[in-house]
C-alpha cells in the first residue's frame, strides 16, 4: 500500500521549548520530582467533555479531548516520538514515517505492506525495546508522544502527561485503549477504529491519507463474509496456569464478531481478562485463536495445550482446528481489517463440519 504523505507543516514545537538538552533533562527531572511528591489532579478540560471531541478552524489549532485529557495542536507534529507498534504502524500506514524521531516497545515486525514505509525510519531501529523512559524520550525532543497504551505515558514511563505538557510535549494515547469511565469504548467497534485513524489524519494534516486508508480498509471488511456456522472460539494470548484470553469489549471481540465466531469469553466485560482453564474445557471451543508473540509464540502455546491432560482433550486440541493471528494484529490500529480477512480464511480451510 502506498499512500501520499501529508502535506508538512512545520509544528511550532518542533524546535527544543527548554533550550540546551541538559537543561531540558533537569527540568524534566525537576518537574517529574514535583509530580510524584504533590500527585497529579485532574488533566483540564476532562470534567464533562465528550470521548474524542474536537475543535478546529481549518486553518486554526485543533482541541481534542484525550481520554479525559485536553490537547491542543496548534499544528502538526514534525518530531513524533511512537510507543507500542499500533501507533507507530497507524503514522506509517499515513504516509508520515518520516514525522517520527523515535519508536519504542514494539510488539513485533511490521506487516509486508508497510515494510517499505518502515524503512530508514526509527521504527526499523527502535531507540528501547521496553516502554521508554522520560530521560531517554525527552533526549529525541519530540513534539509529540504518541502512545498506544495510557499507562505509557506516565511518571514511571516516558512521562506523565501534565509534566510533558508543561515541557511544551503533546500527547496522544490510542482512543481504543483509553480506561477512564465514560472514555473506554464499550464494545470497540470499526467504527472506533476508523475515527482514530481519522483524527490522527486531522492531527497531522493527514486527511485524504486517512480518508483513503479508511475507504480502503472498509472495502477489505465490507468483503469478508462472517461464518453462519455458529461456532465458539477461545481467543489465547498468553498464560500458562491461567491463560489470559480475549474477552467480551476489545478488539478481539471485535475482530471475533466480524469473522463470525462466538467467545467463550465474551461474558467478562473487559478487553482482556484471565480465564480458569476448567472453563475452557467446560466450553469446550471449537476453535482456538493463538496469538503469536515474540515472548509467547503459538507454537509454545500448541505445546501446552498438547501437553496439558485437561486440554489435550479438547475437541479443537484434539482436530487441532487453531488459528493464527500475530499480537500487533490484536491491538486497536490499522491492522484489525487484515486480522479478520486472514482469519476468515484460515476457518474456511479448517475441515469443520
Amino acid at each position: 500500500m502506498h499512500l501520499p504523505p501529508a502535506h508538512p507543516r512545520r509544528s511550532s514545537l518542533s524546535s527544543s521549548p527548554f533550550g540546551s538538552r541538559p537543561r531540558a533533562l533537569a527540568l524534566a527531572a525537576g518537574l517529574v520530582a514535583a509530580v510524584t511528591l504533590t500527585g497529579c489532579g485532574p488533566a483540564s478540560g476532562a470534567g464533562g467533555a465528550a470521548p474524542g471531541a474536537q475543535e478546529a478552524s481549518p486553518d486554526g489549532p485543533l482541541t481534542i479531548d484525550n481520554c479525559g485529557f485536553e490537547v491542543t495542536f496548534e499544528e502538526a507534529p514534525a518530531r513524533v516520538v511512537t510507543i507500542k507498534s499500533s501507533a507507530a504502524e497507524m503514522l506509517l500506514a499515513l504516509g508520515l514515517g518520516d514525522r517520527i524521531v523515535g519508536s519504542a516497545f514494539l510488539d513485533g515486525p511490521v506487516p509486508e505492506w508497510l515494510a517499505e514505509a518502515a524503512e530508514g525510519t526509527p521504527v526499523a531501529d527502535p531507540f528501547s525495546d521496553d516502554v521508554p523512559g522520560t530521560e531517554a524520550t525527552l533526549e529525541l525532543e519530540p513534539d509529540l508522544v504518541y502512545a498506544g497504551w495510557e499507562s505509557n505515558v506516565t511518571s514511571e514511563g516516558a512521562g506523565d502527561r501534565d509534566t510533558l505538557a508543561r515541557l511544551g510535549v503533546a500527547t496522544f494515547v490510542s482512543p481504543a485503549a483509553c480506561k477512564t469511565a465514560g472514555y473506554m469504548p464499550d464494545p470497540l467497534t470499526f467504527d472506533g477504529v476508523f475515527a482514530e485513524i481519522e483524527q490522527v489524519g486531522a492531527i497531522f494534516g493527514a486527511d485524504d491519507a486517512a480518508a483513503a486508508l479508511v475507504a480502503e480498509q472498509r472495502a477489505t471488511l465490507d468483503a469478508v463474509v462472517p461464518d453462519d456456522r455458529g461456532l465458539d472460539a477461545l481467543w489465547y494470548s498468553s498464560g500458562d496456569d491461567i491463560p489470559y484470553v480475549g474477552a467480551g469489549i476489545g478488539a478481539p471481540q471485535m475482530i471475533l464478531d466480524a469473522v463470525g465466531l462466538g467467545n467463550v469469553a465474551g461474558g467478562v466485560q473487559d478487553t482482556w481478562t484471565p480465564f480458569a482453564w476448567e472453563k475452557v474445557v467446560d466450553a469446550d471451543p471449537d476453535v482456538i485463536v493463538l496469538v503469536d508473540a515474540v515472548w509467547n509464540s503459538a507454537d509454545d502455546k500448541i505445546a501446552r495445550l498438547e501437553s496439558s491432560p485437561a486440554t489435550s482433550q479438547l475437541t479443537a486440541v484434539r482436530e487441532k482446528r487453531y488459528l493464527v493471528v500475530p499480537f500487533p494484529a490484536t491491538e486497536a490500529g490499522v491492522r484489525n481489517v487484515d486480522a479478520v480477512a486472514d482469519l476468515a480464511e484460515q476457518l474456511a480451510e479448517l475441515n469443520l463440519p
